[in-house]
């Protein structure tokens, strides 16, 4: 895969994995973009209202990508990162119909809350 088609997610014969950087206290609930960490590692930005504290920055998190890709709150997973900023959850559905969703709403980066 090319650097240019490189993203933070990869599709599965469940759905998708993906990887996010969270920012909880940001000051409205949306995907920001993509982001290409230190280690080479790309994860898509995410912020959300509720501080991080006894899980409320994730379950907003799983409410947020939840709207923005269509499926239910249920269908997504977190698999690992619950008390750091680096996140990875699973998402149960059809794999590349939520990879466009993501990725639409990685290029609008901002524009609107999902």
């Amino acid at each position: 895969m090319s650097a240019a088609a490189a993203r933070p997610w990869a599709v599965t014969a469940e759905g998708l994995n993906l990887g996010v950087r969270l920012t909880p206290k940001g000051g409205r609930d949306a995907i920001v973009g993509i982001e290409t960490l230190a280690d080479g590692c790309m994860v898509l930005k995410a912020r959300v209202r509720a501080p991080a504290r006894e899980g409320e920055a994730n379950a907003a998190l799983v409410k947020l990508l939840a709207g923005a890709l269509g499926v239910a709150a249920r269908d997504v997973v977190l698999v690992s990162g619950a008390t750091t900023r680096i996140k990875r959850l699973k998402i149960a559905g059809r794999g590349p119909i939520l990879a466009a969703a993501l990725e639409e709403a990685a290029l609008r980066g901002g524009h609107g809350e999902c």
